[in-house]
């Protein structure tokens, strides 16, 4: 009996070769799949202001802070502390971004220190709107040399509630 369990126990010492052609067929197809769809996967973020639930802070005196007010009519640019500056009324279903940035030029122009932007909403809102209200806000497409770039106009933008 002893013999019996002598030539078993010789024949597990021997080593077994691993078969991993099944594991290395899936890296094979895996990796250029993982590498193929990482490249679709970008993701752009805008780092917004949003509003503190506490009073506003009171200042000194009275500087220039810009307020862009999108309405389902029209979209009106304004000064916080002194009113109204321009309205852009919603033709053929499209707001006018176009007369809206040349008013954001013209405002930077006169204050270009001025880095600071509020965009106030009406309730629903479509998600296009803000977006292409604050890529209108924060850059226009300016000539440097032989190519174009996007110029900075007011990158630090604020999202609150437009007053009813």
């Amino acid at each position: 009996m002893s013999s019996r369990f002598g030539r078993r126990a010789r024949l597990n010492k021997e080593a077994q070769e691993m078969n991993i052609t099944a594991f290395m067929n899936l890296m094979v197809v895996l990796t250029p799949f993982l590498l193929i769809t990482a490249v679709f996967s970008r993701m752009s973020i805008i780092e917004l202001n949003l509003p503190s639930g506490g009073p506003p802070p009171q200042a000194a005196s009275q500087t220039f802070e810009l307020e862009v007010v999108v309405h389902k009519d029209r979209i009106d640019v304004a000064d916080r502390n002194s009113g109204l500056l321009a309205a852009y009324p919603r033709t053929d279903g499209e707001y006018d971004y176009a007369a809206l940035r040349e008013k954001l030029k013209t405002i930077k122009a006169q204050f270009p220190e001025l880095t600071a932007a509020t965009i106030l909403l009406e309730p629903d809102t479509p998600y296009e709107i803000v977006v292409q209200t604050m890529d209108t806000v924060r850059t226009f497409p300016a000539q440097r040399g032989a190519s174009m770039v996007q110029a900075e106009l007011f990158p630090e933008i604020s999202v609150g509630d437009a007053p009813p």
